[in-house]
Formats: structure tokens, sequence, C-alpha cells
């Protein structure tokens, strides 16, 4: 029996068990961060670049688009330098700081959705108050929000999960540190301070799920009085892709969290993991350019200057 304090490493699942698929799977993780990188970096150096992309939209997609750099950056560099050298050590404090800023990322993405279907709302629905209800300041403030409201929520979670003494082992299995892995190797029985947490978030993210519900029926309803097909084109055009990205988002974290016990196993765990944590950055600027015409023309004068 072992407690936190003697615990110097974590050992991590690794992704496959023979050389040939170990460097498989840092091949793909290389090819799927490394467009994560390009295509957010490119969206970010747009927005900030191109005055005409000044609004607070692509102001909200910038910060979107920098969390979900954050995330991957998180999770996929250790897995890839893992399955390169054969291992699957993490020390102590890289656990602390990885699981940390996972919960960070992820919490201020989920806000910054939230936030980005009221601007959407707001411009449908209240367009002749969008100036003065999305104003640069209320912007600020309300980016200032998301972040701030992540980095307390991850900080509440990690201090209190490794406040807890772990004797079951270093044994996570998932490819990276994350909340529930490490709960399962603490021997405390006393849950209550991380269910009472994880009721807050649980909360606070039911909370933010029903405001995009709602606010989707109102924006859709608004949307179907359009006389002009040309004018529901182009409302259409501007939600589909938030739309797309927040189904993406909490599809895949119900499947992760949220499925019966009876049908997970270490490969599905393994899949499902990968899936909400290193596709959705990889995809979310895939998705928000293609429909969007702005954006692209902006991040093509990028490209060819």
């Amino acid at each position: 029996m072992s407690n936190s304090s003697s615990i110097s490493h974590f050992l991590l699942l690794a992704l496959a068990d023979t050389r040939q698929l170990q460097l498989l799977h840092f091949c793909l993780f290389l090819g799927i961060s490394l467009a994560a990188v390009l295509a957010n970096g490119l969206i970010i150096s747009a927005v900030a670049c191109d005055h005409h992309l000044h609004t607070p939209m692509f102001f909200f997609l910038l910060n979107l688009a920098l969390t979900d750099l954050g995330c991957i950056c998180t999770t996929v560099p250790k897995a890839m330098h893992n399955s390169l050298w054969d291992t699957t050590n993490i020390s102590y404090a890289g656990c602390v700081i990885q699981l940390f800023f996972f919960a960070f990322f992820i919490s201020t993405e989920l806000s910054l959705l939230t936030i980005m279907c009221y601007d959407r709302y707001v411009s449908i629905c209240k367009p002749l108050h969008y100036g003065t209800l999305l104003g640069s300041r209320a912007c600020a403030h309300m980016a200032e929000a998301a972040w701030a409201s992540g980095f307390l929520n991850a900080l509440l979670h990690s201090a209190n999960t490794f406040s807890f003494p772990l004797c079951h082992g270093n044994i996570l299995g998932q490819f990276f540190c994350e909340i529930p892995q490490i709960l399962k190797l603490s021997c405390s029985k006393s849950y209550l301070r991380e269910f009472g947490l994880l009721a807050v978030s649980i909360c606070l993210s039911f909370g933010c799920f029903v405001f995009i519900v709602f606010s989707y029926v109102q924006i859709f309803r608004v949307v179907l009085r359009i006389p002009s097909e040309q004018g529901r084109h182009k409302a259409f055009s501007t939600c589909l892709p938030h739309l797309a990205v927040v189904s993406m988002f909490v599809s895949t974290a119900i499947l992760a969290y949220l499925k019966p016990p009876s049908v997970s196993s270490p490969s599905l765990d393994l899949a499902l993991s990968i899936l909400y944590s290193v596709v959705p950055p990889a995809l979310n600027p895939l998705i928000y350019s293609l429909r969007n015409q702005d954006l692209k023309a902006a991040m093509w004068r990028l490209m060819t200057q």
C-alpha cells in the first residue's frame, strides 16, 4: 500500500502493444496535431490581422481557436513522446499540470460555445440591439468571464482531486491524466467534496446546454419566418457551423463519460477519449471555415502574403 506522497510518477495507458503500432499512433497523432495547430493558428492570425473580421463572432471564434490549441497541446505531445520512446511514464507534477490545463481548456470552451450561441441569438433575433448588447467592452468582459470561470473550475477540481490519498497503485486507464482515473486510485471513501464540485459543474454544464437549446429554438423560429430564401440561407450558414461544433462537443463528452459501465472496455474507452480530446480541436477550424466566405478569404490572403 502506498499513498500519494510516495508516488513519484503515474503509468498511462499504452496506445498499442507492438512497436509498429506505436509508431503508427505517433504518426497519426503528429498529423492530427500539426493540422490542428496550423488550422487554429491560421484562424487566430486571420482574425487578428484582418480588420474586416474584427466583429464579435470572429472575436469569440479566435478565443475558441485558442482553447482548441491549448487542449490538443495538453494531451497529444506526451502521448506522442510515450509512443515514440516506448514508455508510459508521466511524472506526478506533470500529471497535475496536464489535468489542470485539460480541465481549464475544456471548461473555457463550453463557456465560449455558450457565449457564441448568445451572439448568434442576438444577431438574428435582436439585430437592432446587436451593437448595444455586444459592444467591444461587453465582448471583452464575456471572454474574460469564460477564461476566469474555466481557470477557477480547473483549479478547484485539480486541488481537490490530488488532495485525496492514493493507495491503489499508480496505473491510469487513460492515455492522459483526467479526474475520474485519479479518483479510481484513491483509498479515501469520502468523496463529498468532489461530488459537490462535480454536481456544481454538471449543473452549470446542463444550464449552458439548456440555454443553447432554447436559443436555437428561438433562432430557428425567426429564421423560418424570413421571406427571402437567400436571407434564410445566410442566417443558417452562420448558425450551422456553431451548431455542428456544439453537437460534436456534447455528443463525444456524453459518450465518454455517461456510457453504461456494461459496454466499457479499454479499447472503447481509448477510442472515445481520442474522439473527444483530440479530434474536435482539429475539426473545429474546418467546420467554421467551410461555410464562412469571409474567413476563407482572410485566411487565403494571409497565406498568399
